[in-house]
């Protein structure tokens, strides 16, 4: 019954927001802890392909407001803004099932909800450089993750910020202090999750793809806590991150504020560069990265049967990856921030205690080269996980992992620029679900208020 009422809360939802105002304003590429990370004085414009459909390019020319819901609350929105506070919020629900294959074949409802509020103080006359970004989030619903008998999860966003509660949870209380024009520091609670290697993948199973595998390499999830407190430094190039370094608690404090454990256990250590590698006149970046953690971790080889208290349990101490995400424009069109292209994702760790040891990855995507659907994003990915070969003799025995690949393909639709209706369908061959491959299909709904 609880499913019942928030699916047709869902499609009134829907159904209202349909009538709402058109717009043309493209969201901002934002990187892993720094915002509005485009490439404006990168692209070489094409023009877009011409159509006839019922939604007209002229549609989109409006409000410049109609990218929120509530508008701009009568001018209070923009008055702030000026004034150095904006408040964004979210929400975005998945109807998704396993139509065959897989563990089990369902269908459920989920969501997740996000705020962002942040503070500019050299707009608010108190410190010049300085910032300080907060955000919350909360979700709710069941997912078929497990249903899929998928190791890493189809839609990653479903079970942040942590399915051990629904409440809401503050995981980023990020000040950022810049010390020159090239070079900013960054202190406080941090969200690690790399939301922004890619316009391609961006976003963070809200926008573009919803499968973890597809978005980037996941051979540094056992490093790199998602939400702890830690410190970092970036070096920008052209008004673009170039080089970030963070060192973090070893530990996730998501529901906490981490201080009582503040490298309690370790430390884990976060580091990327960015190279511009433009293809003619159009823009590439390959980025290159690294983490650690000596955070002290059960190895995956630990025989079940001695995990008991009169045995010593076997751990490992080290944790650590490799990694490359990069993309290339092939085509880009009047706005500076659209167009389509190729990426990729490769990347390797020590194989114990992290149970991935390389990944693979590479697709086609962007926004759609129509000028009668301007707004429209499509992405193709495919993806591979070997898993590693010390999982040991009882693990392989009880669970019979195999290693996981899948396709991912989603077209992302603009009903208004508020409102981002998007089908998703995923093929994969999950690891703990052997036999046909197991096919996932999903209606995602993202409200910008």
């Amino acid at each position: 019954m609880k499913l019942s009422v928030r699916w047709t809360t869902f499609l009134t939802i829907l159904a209202t927001l349909t009538g709402s105002v058109y717009s043309d304003d493209a969201p901002a590429f934002d990187g892993p802890g720094i915002a509005n990370t485009d490439y404006p004085e990168m692209l070489m414009a094409d023009p877009p392909l011409g159509c006839d459909c019922c939604l007209s390019g002229s549609l989109f020319q409006q409000d410049p407001h109609a990218a929120k819901l509530t508008g701009d609350w009568g001018g209070r929105r923009s008055h702030l803004a000026e004034n150095g506070i904006t408040f964004d919020a979210s929400l975005t629900q998945f109807y998704q099932g396993v139509t065959s294959g897989g563990s089990e074949q369902l269908f459920h409802y989920t969501g997740h909800g996000e705020y962002l509020l942040n503070f500019d103080f050299g707009k608010l006359r108190m410190q010049e450089g300085f910032s300080l970004r907060m955000r919350a989030e909360h979700r709710f619903g069941e997912t078929v993750n497990a249903a899929s008998g998928a190791l890493l999860p189809p839609s990653i966003l479903s079970d942040l910020p942590t399915t051990a509660t629904e409440d809401l949870v503050l995981t980023e209380v990020l000040f950022t202090q810049f010390l020159s024009e090239n070079i900013a520091v960054s202190f406080g609670k941090m969200n690690t999750f790399p939301q922004g290697l890619t316009p391609f993948t961006g976003g963070r199973g809200d926008d573009t793809f919803m499968n973890m595998s597809a978005m980037f390499p996941t051979v540094a999830i056992t490093s790199v806590p998602y939400s702890t407190l830690g410190a970092g430094i970036t070096i920008f190039k052209d008004k673009l991150p170039f080089l970030t370094f963070n060192v973090l608690n070893s530990n996730d404090t998501i529901t906490q504020s981490g201080f009582d454990q503040l490298f309690e256990d370790g430390v884990s250590l976060l580091g990327t560069i960015r190279l511009p590698t433009p293809l003619g006149e159009k823009p590439g970046v390959q980025t290159f990265g690294f983490s650690w953690n000596n955070r002290e971790q059960i190895r995956i080889g630990q025989d079940p049967r001695v995990i008991l208290p009169q045995f010593m349990v076997q751990t490992t101490n080290e944790a650590w990856s490799l990694f490359w995400q990069g993309f290339q424009y092939l085509q880009t069109y009047d706005n500076p921030q659209k167009g389509w292209g190729v990426f990729g994702a490769a990347g390797i760790s020590e194989n114990n205690p992290t149970f991935i040891s390389y990944s693979l990855g590479f697709g086609i995507g962007g926004y759609v080269p129509l000028a009668c659907r301007p707004n429209d994003r499509f992405g193709i990915a495919w993806f591979y996980n070997e898993l590693s070969d010390e999982l040991g003799p009882i693990v392989s025995v009880l669970v019979n992992p195999q290693n996981e690949s899948g396709v991912e393909i989603f077209y992302n639709i603009e009903v208004t620029p508020s409102f981002h209706l998007t089908p998703d369908l995923q093929i994969l061959n999950p690891a703990l679900a052997r036999g046909d491959a197991a096919i996932l299909f999903a209606l995602r709904a993202k409200i910008d208020f």
